[in-house]
């Protein structure tokens, strides 16, 4: 009956949105609930998939990145709610989301400095000897 006269009355979906609930505590000591959760997400993720481009292609660091960034991404355009967010990504609270993508973004500025993918400038490549066949350790 009062979710029937709230959108009868003119507010309708912004009424349904008002009566959402909302994040008192995430539960965790020193873990903020973040009122505008969602889109931070969205803003970080964004700021993944761009930022990771600087990752070669063929990189399988690059291609998981992207591959888990674009699915919460997509969960997060589609859903306005905090619970159903965190519900579909099974992943923890949008908060804990929200450090995770930010760790994401950190390591991967580690990754392109460490540059793993790449050959070092002073390496020269040469065919062992017979001598020096494989040496078993």
């Amino acid at each position: 009956m009062f979710l029937r006269r709230m959108l009868s009355g003119g507010g309708g979906l912004a009424a349904l949105r008002a009566a959402r609930a909302v994040k008192e505590t995430t539960g965790i000591v020193g873990l903020d609930v973040v009122p505008n959760a969602r889109e931070v997400l969205i803003g970080l993720y964004n700021r993944t998939l761009k930022e990771i481009e600087a990752v070669p292609k063929d990189e399988g660091y690059r291609k998981a990145v992207e591959s888990f960034t674009h699915n919460r991404l997509q969960i997060c355009q589609e859903e306005d709610d905090w619970k159903r967010i965190e519900d579909r990504i099974g992943c923890g609270q949008v908060e804990e989301l929200i450090e995770e993508a930010q760790d994401e973004l950190k390591l991967i500025a580690k990754m392109i400095e460490w540059d793993p993918w790449g050959v070092p400038d002073d390496y020269e490549w040469r065919e062992p000897s017979p001598s020096e066949g494989m040496k078993m350790i």
